[in-house]
């Protein structure tokens, strides 16, 4: 028997490729009915119909999660059909770059989408988490978090706030029933990696794969897969006792790194 969402519905931003897709996968075969909100209608609409198609049920929403507009009126529209239980906060979007060569636009595009972002999801998501007196929110930080990552000036900067608003949303409404906590993952072998690679190291592919791969201690990136069963494990009533937690899956980097 493994963790339970029956009859639960989960929203999850950025639900349609990478981690957001595994995540969706694992909680739909959970029992739960899935949400996808995603800037992306193709690989949306791909996992839905994967997801239906294995026999779940999911629906999905073409969504600028930066735009307060967009995320108040389809929060409000799935609230009239179903209940909110679970909000997924993962879309984001990453940045190469130390503080020099990061510029405004750089900066704001990162501030728009992984911390604006989060808080419009959070800021439509609470009221109705509130009225019911339970809920659950997971918001996908990132080792970048806690410890420095060369080159990582804005990515950093973004889901170090990521952190932080997991803290004071567990501090603020834990009175209400509500749980919030927070997976940082290390580098997680994700289509992003692969496009990553192929883009900057024509014909070295593998060579970087595998460079890439042992940066982590444990001599292997992530599988998308596993941090989706850790979220699963967060989005059950079987971590009815967690909140406010930011929950590593990093292949031994944070402590044993160097």
């Amino acid at each position: 028997m493994g963790f339970n969402l029956k009859g639960k519905s989960s929203i999850i931003t950025g639900g349609g490729s990478g981690i957001g897709k595994a995540i969706s996968m694992e909680f739909a075969s959970a029992g739960a009915n899935v949400y996808i909100l995603d800037y992306d209608e193709a690989t949306a609409k791909s996992t839905v119909e994967d997801i239906i198609s294995a026999g779940g049920n999911a629906k999905f929403y073409t969504c600028d999660v930066s735009s307060k507009e967009q995320i108040n009126k389809i929060i409000d529209e799935i609230a009239e059909e179903a209940s909110i239980d679970i909000l997924v906060n993962n879309a984001g979007i990453a940045h190469v770059g130390n503080v020099e060569n990061t510029n405004e636009d750089d900066l704001d595009r990162i501030y728009e989408v992984n911390i604006k972002g989060v808080f419009n999801c959070l800021k439509a998501v609470i009221p109705y988490m509130k009225s019911v007196k339970k809920g659950c929110i997971i918001n996908m930080a990132s080792i970048a978090s806690v410890v420095g990552i060369q080159d990582r000036f804005a990515y950093s900067m973004s889901k170090g706030a990521v952190l932080t608003m997991t803290y004071s949303i567990a501090k603020d409404y834990i009175d209400y029933g509500i749980r919030c906590n927070s997976i940082a993952p290390a580098r997680v072998h994700t289509p992003f990696v692969d496009g990553f690679i192929t883009k900057n190291y024509p014909g070295k592919e593998d060579e970087m794969f595998e460079k890439l791969s042992k940066t982590q201690p444990i001599g292997r990136m992530g599988s998308t897969k596993e941090v989706a069963k850790l979220a699963l494990y967060l989005a059950s009533d079987d971590s009815a006792f967690t909140t406010g937690t930011n929950f590593p899956i990093d292949g031994g980097f944070i402590k044993l790194q160097g």
